[in-house]
């Protein structure tokens, strides 16, 4: 073990006063030289400084990264909000101007310390901080922010804290209305929440103080750049190859599709797959209150509801929309989500010869999908009898695609199942196909149970046969996995 003066020299060395040693430590001097061992108040004493480099340092990198971001401001000024330049030459150009600043420095960085401060200067600049790392993590799905030193992510299914937070509340607030002024959106305190989205069609969910107590509230749900296909959600067990084949064949047969489920359940993933099979020589509007949806089709036209202004007038409604969407002569119509009056006027599309139109709502179960929409029929305010507006869904739809998410993060497809008729005053439903849980779970709590046939035959397929589809009855065999 090392003498006590070279514990001391080494103790000056890391600029610890010696004068701020314990009054024991001369008592203990002598016992500690002559034996070789330490007295505790010395070695806390000495380990102080250890323990406050690494605080130390960050302070310092931090400092340093508020002086190089207040340089490049002045540096770029109105550049960085330029709409009209290009986001590649607005990207070289901070990355060249934050190394001319960092070279400037008068205290040396080294390598690992210059990557590290460019890169988060950067994402602060051209990103969205702190969060930005995880934005471009493709392992990461869902992004939640719970104030400005609270972030939480979604991986695989399972919820994990981030080793991140934002500077302060202010930190939080410029990036959240970062995200939402580029889509012409504010969010204040007189407009307190609002929906969003990114570039690449991830949507996003802010609220603010006084609505949010503990600070801003962010939370991003990611779309993948390249949008999954049929076969990725095969490869994820979320529906099965002859279910596959079903659903493409009732698209191009023309029949009016539900996609329901739970938040977070994949409606949306769903709703695009689906889409996915539309024939392109269709016209396709597509209605939503933040544009996500991400057609590979040549003739569509995209709709996106606005909401009030700072005055609380110039809104649009889903519902105006869907209104609209009537006179633009479509050949299919889809809206992202239903969930108010525009029911009914998504039952008057699907039953005056828009048929093929998809949408998606919350609910439960595909039962639940039925008096969910009755429901918001009823928010129209028309005063229609229930038995009236039950032979309007009745008439209007012909296939609903429940989607649930497990314990364990999977989404699957747990119905499908055909709108019947009108038996008295209920609709008749009936199962083609039902996830089947007998198969339990592996030992990672995963469930390997799968969609499968009831045996049952739709009765619309002589619907489809009228659009020139058929299908194989095979689809339809219990014995099919």
């Amino acid at each position: 073990m090392s003498s006590l003066s070279d514990r001391l020299a080494a103790a000056r060395r890391a600029d610890l006063d010696p004068t701020e040693l314990p009054d024991s430590l001369d008592a203990g001097a002598g016992a500690g030289a002559s034996s070789g061992v330490v007295p505790a108040p010395v070695e806390a004493a000495l380990a102080t400084p250890r323990r406050t480099l690494g605080g130390r340092e960050d302070d310092r990198l931090e400092q340093l990264k508020a002086s190089v971001h207040v340089e490049l401001v002045k540096q770029l000024g109105p550049h960085l909000y330029d709409a009209d330049m290009d986001t590649d030459e607005l990207d070289q150009r901070v990355r060249s101007v934050l190394a001319e600043v960092l070279g400037k420095q008068d205290r040396p960085l080294s390598s690992s310390d210059r990557h590290r401060v460019s890169q988060e200067i950067s994402d602060d600049i051209l990103g969205y901080g702190p969060i930005e790392p995880f934005l471009r993590d493709p392992d990461v799905s869902e992004v939640m922010v719970n104030g400005h030193d609270s972030i939480w992510l979604e991986k695989s299914g399972r919820l994990v804290p981030a080793a991140a937070k934002f500077a302060d509340e202010d930190h939080l607030r410029r990036t959240i209305d970062k995200i939402v002024s580029r889509i012409g959106r504010r969010v204040d305190e007189s407009s307190p929440m609002v929906d969003a989205r990114l570039p690449d069609g991830s949507r996003v969910n802010a609220v603010v103080p006084p609505l949010a107590v503990d600070g801003s509230a962010l939370t991003i749900r990611k779309f993948a750049a390249d949008p999954l296909t049929v076969a990725d959600l095969i490869r994820f067990g979320s529906l099965s190859d002859q279910t596959a084949d079903f659903l493409d064949a009732c698209v191009r047969g023309r029949l009016n599709v539900i996609v329901s489920g739970s938040t977070g359940a994949g409606k949306t993933t769903t709703l695009n797959v689906l889409s996915s099979f539309i024939p392109g020589d269709e016209r396709i509007v597509t209605i939503e209150d933040a544009a996500e949806l991400q057609l590979k089709q040549d003739h569509v036209v995209r709709l996106e509801s606005r909401p009030a202004n700072i005055e609380g007038k110039g809104a649009v409604s889903i519902r105006d929309l869907v209104k609209n969407s009537l006179r633009m002569r479509p050949d299919r119509i889809i809206v992202g989500e239903v969930r108010d009056a525009s029911a009914l006027d998504m039952l008057q599309a699907m039953n005056t010869g828009h048929d093929g139109s998809i949408c998606t709502l919350h609910s439960n179960g595909p039962r639940d999908t039925l008096s969910r929409m009755e429901t918001m029929v009823l928010m129209a305010g028309m005063d229609l009898p229930v038995r009236a507006i039950r032979e309007q869904v009745a008439s209007a739809v012909d296939l609903i695609v429940h989607q649930t998410r497990f314990k364990d993060g999977t989404r699957r497809i747990t119905h499908i199942t055909e709108v019947e008729r009108m038996e008295g005053d209920v609709i008749t439903l009936q199962d083609i196909f039902v996830f089947d849980s007998s198969l339990g779970f592996d030992r990672d709590g995963r469930s390997l149970g799968r969609l499968r046939a009831t045996g049952l035959r739709p009765k619309f397929l002589e619907k489809m046969a009228y659009a020139n589809v058929t299908v194989d009855p095979l689809l339809f065999a219990t014995d099919r996995i």
